[in-house]
């Protein structure tokens, strides 16, 4: 194992908080390899770049040479997290959680070596107990603890409802941590709160602690708000090569320093000029998804249509004109055909007449303009999307 200084400056790096960081140091320095837990309710099929922030802080601790711990919440999920809910989350099946958790742990294994993660699911233990077990651990915490979570005061404050099953949440996330005997948590920014109900558990059964590890919660494209699906700021980790390429090479060159950090673990090289420094970073990105291949495809083929316009060598797909021939028809169907993103009209209108809108090169302002469309030609939806005419 690396010296324990050379651990905590690669472990702490992109960090928002550790509880604490004194402690991990000694843990790191008695040369033991670590129990590092990272939770996961697989309430959804896929992952995008956010999830990856965590996993790519537990695959820097399995490099090191301490324990992988994945947590399946088979159980928790069926609960449903309430951080971050203004409401209660509706229930998934059992059916549903297990589909779920086959696609979310194959792709996490993209990120961490599956050979060297121990993945253990929830409900081996929570379905064993008995009502007498479950009243007892409700007994090691206080309504008052509870209540302090600021999801639960923000509803109860605005008169809406709170679940009882919703502040069972932070207690079985706690629990797993005694189970597991974890040495180390990992979470994004708003697991705060459950991370340190594990540590009070721990504690009350005569255990070291867990220390708190939390990760901070990554922006999308936008650089504003979450990366989320709803949003559509979003990059899927089984998104096609070329458009998770593209999708990296839209983010302003402050968003892409804190990406490189957060996804990659390393900073970015400051002699390279900002446009290649993208390139690597969308390369390095590529590659660790899809290989390093399919991310010299992508890079050449978005060098093609972006940086030497070299349409006819592009690779985009094909789209055919419909009975509706005006720009802001053929726009918005394109975007669906093409791309499953339905647009609406004014947000459409608002691309054409801002000059995002372009055919063959040029721009075309007039929403209402049917141009003579044509097999070949190249009309261009934004800054990341591009059909040819068929």
């Amino acid at each position: 194992m690396k010296a324990a200084a050379e651990q905590m400056e690669i472990l702490t790096r992109g960090a928002a908080r550790i509880v604490s960081e004194k402690e991990l140091a000694e843990k790191v320095g008695r040369g033991k390899p670590l129990r590092v837990k990272l939770g996961v309710d697989p309430t959804s099929p896929d992952l995008h770049l956010g999830h990856s922030v965590v996993l790519e802080k537990l695959r820097q601790f399995q490099q090191l040479g301490h324990q992988a711990v994945l947590i399946i919440g088979d159980f928790t999920a069926q609960i449903g997290d309430p951080t971050g809910r203004s409401k209660t989350r509706p229930p998934l099946s059992r059916e549903e959680i297990l589909v779920n958790a086959d696609t979310y742990t194959e792709q996490a294994f993209r990120i961490l070596d599956e050979d060297r993660t121990e993945v253990v699911f929830n409900g081996e233990w929570f379905n064993k107990m008995t009502f007498s077990e479950v009243i007892q651990l409700n007994a090691r915490v206080t309504m008052q603890q509870m209540l302090q979570r600021e999801d639960f005061k923000n509803r109860i404050a605005n008169d809406q409802e709170v679940r009882l099953h919703e502040i069972q949440y932070p207690i079985v996330q706690g629990w797993d941590s005694v189970v597991v005997e974890a040495d180390v948590e990992l979470g994004g920014t708003d697991q705060l709160f459950n991370i340190l109900v594990g540590r009070d558990l721990q504690k009350s059964e005569g255990k070291e602690p867990q220390v708190v590890l939390c990760m901070p919660l990554l922006e999308g494209l936008d650089g504003v708000k979450k990366m989320s699906k709803s949003l559509d700021n979003y990059v899927g980790i089984t998104e096609p090569a070329g458009e998770m390429f593209g999708k990296l090479m839209s983010v302003s060159d402050e968003l892409m320093t804190r990406y490189s950090v957060l996804l990659l673990g390393e900073d970015i090289d400051p002699g390279l000029h900002p446009m290649e420094a993208k390139k690597a970073l969308a390369g390095k990105l590529v590659s660790r998804y899809h290989g390093p291949e399919a991310a010299t495809a992508a890079r050449d083929d978005w060098e093609a249509k972006f940086s030497r316009k070299d349409f006819e060598a592009a690779d985009l797909p094909l789209y055919q004109v419909g009975d509706r021939r005006d720009l802001l028809g053929v726009v918005q169907d394109a975007y669906i055909t093409a791309f499953d993103s339905k647009r609406s009209g004014s947000d459409v209108r608002r691309l054409i007449q801002q000059g995002s809108v372009q055919l063959d090169g040029e721009k075309v302002t007039d929403p209402k303009a049917e141009p003579g469309w044509k097999e070949g030609m190249v009309l261009k939806l934004d800054k990341k999307r591009s059909v040819r005419i068929a």
